[in-house]
């Protein structure tokens, strides 16, 4: 009889075609994007209409700023999926730690983007001053809610976790949590590009 592989026992692997998380989240995920993608393409087309508008405006925002909650929310992905792994290896307090890790590299994400708005608006500039800040202020604002949300989300997941309320075979909704902070942080690197650097 021949001995089970070593990869059919570990924990660690998710198994074989099976979508992480609920359907309804995936769902809810389909939906989120489908809005932003709207919402990028309304901005790219008054880009089109408003060149020189645009670059003017884009002058004034903080390319550095982006870079740092880039790799804010990079960061913050990384340790939410570290924080899935632990748990599929029944080291939930560990599991724990890497989302209240993930939490204050969030924090820094949201402390950036206030002190953007606070320099902006310090400036002058709002949702009404032109096309250009209405598309970055209705963009980074949307996106800003997601962030708070999905802050929400991975402290509720890092306190359960404490409690051993998720397990290898119970992980649902850590797993449904993990893939909306993911899609924040996809809209993210698609959002940064779009406002900050495309020309």
């Amino acid at each position: 009889m021949q001995a089970p592989s070593m990869a059919a026992n570990d924990t660690s692997l998710p198994g074989p075609h099976r979508l992480p998380g609920d359907l309804v989240m995936w769902l809810f995920i389909l939906m989120e994007l489908t809005v932003f993608a709207m919402m990028f393409l309304l901005f790219s087309w008054m880009r089109s209409s408003e060149r020189e508008l645009f670059l003017a405006g884009q002058q004034l925002l903080h390319p550095q700023a982006g870079l740092i909650n880039t790799l804010a929310l990079i960061s913050a992905s990384g340790l939410v999926a570290q924080g899935v792994i632990d748990n599929r290896r029944q080291r939930q307090r560990r599991a724990a730690l890497w989302l209240f890790g993930s939490l204050l590299a969030a924090s820094v994400y949201v402390l950036v983007k206030c002190w953007e708005y606070w320099q902006l608006g310090s400036a002058g500039y709002g949702l009404s001053s032109n096309h250009f800040f209405m598309g970055y202020f209705l963009l980074t604002g949307f996106h800003l809610m997601h962030v708070l949300l999905g802050m929400v989300i991975l402290a509720y997941m890092a306190l359960k976790l404490r409690r051993h309320g998720y397990g290898p075979d119970d992980a649902n909704g850590l797993e449904s949590g993990a893939c909306y902070w993911h899609m924040v942080d996809l809209v993210w690197v698609l959002l940064f590009p779009i406002v900050y650097v495309i020309r």
